[in-house]
């Protein structure tokens, strides 16, 4: 491998995308010292729409294609996303080339100063709180009905300066990206999987290239996380045989014994009056296989007739 090359790397110019971008190169450039890798940052559709809910605005590569753009055009070799915000289906020519070790995929709690005396199911009722998420919604209305629930967009220091301002009593935030941005003392709560699913790839990055480009592939590839790429991969397969894509109330969990693979899945009415999940186990190394079944069990149940709904009601994205 030349001792010149350049490697360069596509990002969203929002602080959560920059910090999870710069760890990645950082972590390259320890074990490739002999390239240098250079970062293009841009703003995305989801980074400029502030003013709409996710679900009203299309969510299928919402946060991603402006970067794929970049590689597809050949500016750009990689791209770095919140594993989350990556479509399940990628375009042509692209493909998910490494899955890094997950943070904790939790749901989390934050709260204003005068609820910290409060769980998320000790809220009073008519307490305000913001999310920005259908799958978190739908669930939290389903368990807490007695609460009111607020969109709220924005990145991470304006939501948190809108709950500190008393807009909303507490927010509904990934565990992860509070934890990558410093912020991990204003967890109040993490939220157990028997009341919130998260999303697939939640807690994970996901980087992309281009397909066919062995070179590339065999750098990123240093920061591939077996245990986390299978479980994501089972996620991935599951939403993916689901068709639906990050703002529709489905939610997963993953955990890996030995070999072995745990996944738990979940479909909800947007309201949260009914609720469609099971569970699969199986081989680690059959992990897509296992999220298709899962899928298929779901919809066995009914899941196919909540989501036509919904993508009726909603859209597609």
């Amino acid at each position: 491998m030349s001792s010149t090359r350049t490697i360069r790397i596509a990002s969203r110019k929002s602080q959560l995308a920059l910090v999870q971008t710069h760890w990645v190169r950082d972590e390259l450039s320890k074990a490739f010292p002999d390239i240098t890798f250079e970062i293009a940052s841009m703003s995305t559709k989801g980074d400029k729409i502030l003013d709409a809910p996710l679900a009203k605005i299309g969510d299928k590569g919402l946060f991603t294609k402006e970067l794929e753009v970049q590689m597809i055009d050949g500016r750009a070799d990689f791209a770095v996303h919140s594993l989350k915000d990556l479509p399940t289906n990628l375009p042509e020519g692209l493909m998910l080339g490494c899955v890094t070790e997950r943070e904790d995929p939790a749901d989390a709690l934050v709260v204003h100063e005068k609820c910290k005396a409060y769980q998320l199911e000790t809220l009073p009722e008519g307490s305000v709180i913001g999310t920005s998420s259908l799958r978190r919604l739908a669930q939290l209305r389903h368990h807490y009905p007695h609460l009111k629930f607020k969109d709220v967009r924005g990145n991470l220091n304006t939501r948190l300066a809108k709950l500190d301002d008393g807009e909303y009593d507490g927010l509904i935030l990934a565990y992860a990206g509070l934890h990558r941005l410093g912020f991990g003392d204003r967890i109040h709560q993490s939220i157990p999987p028997e009341i919130s699913l998260h999303a697939v790839g939640q807690g994970a990055l996901g980087i992309e290239c281009r397909d066919g480009d062995e070179e590339t592939l065999k750098v990123i590839k240093a920061l591939e996380h077996t245990p986390t790429a299978q479980r994501c991969h089972a996620e991935r397969a599951f939403l993916r045989e689901l068709e639906g894509g990050c703002q529709v109330p489905i939610g997963v969990n993953t955990t890996i014994d030995g070999d072995n693979l745990l996944l738990k899945g979940l479909v909800s009415t947007l309201d949260g009056s009914k609720l469609i999940q099971d569970e699969i186990s199986g081989p680690a190394t059959e992990a897509d296989a296992l999220g298709t079944k899962l899928a298929g069990m779901l919809k066995e149940q009914g899941a196919g007739e909540i989501l036509q709904h919904i993508f009726d009601t909603v859209g597609r994205g």
